[in-house]
């Protein structure tokens, strides 16, 4: 097995986004932490606040784990020697546009 260490290595990124997706998938499933009543919220039981509460925390930590693989991605084209991602950037002619169709 082979380590990649160099300079413009991308696994630290890598990890990164994968324990931020992590915590988006793991926190749910720890219910004794948010099995409770108390304390409420405007009435609303623990139970129901606590999993709206994270709806925005999750997801802000997956658009930040997104925004970081693009990074990622983009260092290990460069690595690589490919250009920039295909999909980036403005759509040229003869290009699909989103509906699938032909933009001539």
């Amino acid at each position: 097995m082979s380590t990649n260490s160099s300079p413009g290595s991308t696994r630290g990124l890598w990890v990164v986004v994968g324990v931020l997706l992590a915590v988006g998938i793991l926190v749910p499933l720890l219910v004794n932490t948010y099995d409770s009543e108390t304390p409420t919220l405007w009435g609303f039981p623990f139970y129901y606040w606590y999993q709206f509460l994270l709806i925005p925390i999750v997801s802000v930590l997956t658009y930040i784990a997104f925004r970081i693989s693009e990074t990622a991605t983009d260092r290990d084209r460069a690595a690589r020697g490919l250009g920039p991602h295909p999909h980036k950037g403005d759509v040229g002619p003869g290009d699909h546009d989103s509906t699938g169709g032909s933009q001539r």
